[in-house]
């Protein structure tokens, strides 16, 4: 199997109801951005499934996350946007809306699927998608493409939002757990961390790490090679930290002023 057919190869199944099963980002300008995560964490790009201005980040021949063109009449911040499995969009949406989060976007119809862009009640940006997946690409081992991180105000809080949209901790086939550990709220599926949630978030905050966000980490060998060379190709490194686990990390902006951190292999 080559690389494009294995990037855009799905399953319409729906495994574990409200896991995260993607990552994507809308640039400006798609070439630029190409070049600079291609040069940053060696991604190939190949094209999607959801038209020519759409393309998936491949690495090793698997799968790592979208990339799209914004379209030039929006003036959003670009941002990396996870997204969160769901058996039914429409219900989700409500869900959200109910819960004074907001849907921005959507439910829209595409060819794999539907889906929504919606915020918390924090204002921290997520999608829902309904629809066909990529295989294992979220499975929570520790070669996973990328995993999550929710900074919020309230963590606890945060958490019932999240459970009571995406059915976590509901007990239903399939769902997601939720436990705490070091003082975080942690999103769990048959024992693999999916995501972390933390609280301190600051919505007025003007450093933009510390405002409610979910934050994109994607696993690298070398950190440093990787601060490197975001520096190299136009991009900021905003801070340097090591986990509970102890591993490297870096928080960085590409040229386009999109927030993703990098977290070291260990």
């Amino acid at each position: 199997m080559n690389h494009q057919q294995h990037a855009t190869t799905t399953t319409s199944t729906v495994k574990t109801p409200g896991a995260p099963c993607w990552v994507s980002l809308m640039a400006r300008d798609l070439g630029a951005s190409q070049a600079f995560y291609g040069a940053v964490l060696g991604w190939e790009f190949h094209r999607g499934g959801l038209g020519e201005e759409f393309s998936v980040a491949v690495l090793d021949g698997s799968p790592v996350a979208g990339i799209g063109a914004l379209a030039p009449r929006l003036r959003v911040a670009v941002a990396w946007t996870p997204y969160f499995a769901t058996p039914d969009a429409d219900v989700a949406s409500a869900r959200i809306r109910e819960r004074s989060g907001t849907v921005a976007v959507g439910p829209l119809a595409f060819s794999l699927g539907r889906g929504a862009l919606a915020a918390d009640r924090d204002g921290a940006v997520f999608g829902i998608w309904e629809g066909a997946l990529i295989p294992d690409w979220q499975s929570g081992h520790k070669d996973a493409p990328a995993w999550l991180h929710l900074r919020a105000r309230n963590a606890f809080d945060s958490a019932i939002f999240y459970g009571e949209v995406l059915d976590w901790a509901s007990g239903l086939p399939g769902c997601c757990e939720v436990g705490y550990e070091n003082d975080e709220v942690v999103l769990m599926s048959h024992g693999h961390v999916l995501a972390r949630l933390s609280s301190g978030a600051t919505g007025t905050a003007p450093d933009p790490l510390l405002r409610p966000r979910w934050d994109v980490h994607f696993p690298v060998d070398d950190v440093a090679a990787t601060v490197r060379a975001v520096e190299a190709n136009g991009g900021t490194v905003l801070e340097r930290r090591t986990t509970f686990e102890g591993a490297e990390e870096a928080a960085l902006r590409d040229p386009d002023g999109a927030l993703f951190t990098v977290t070291g292999r260990i």
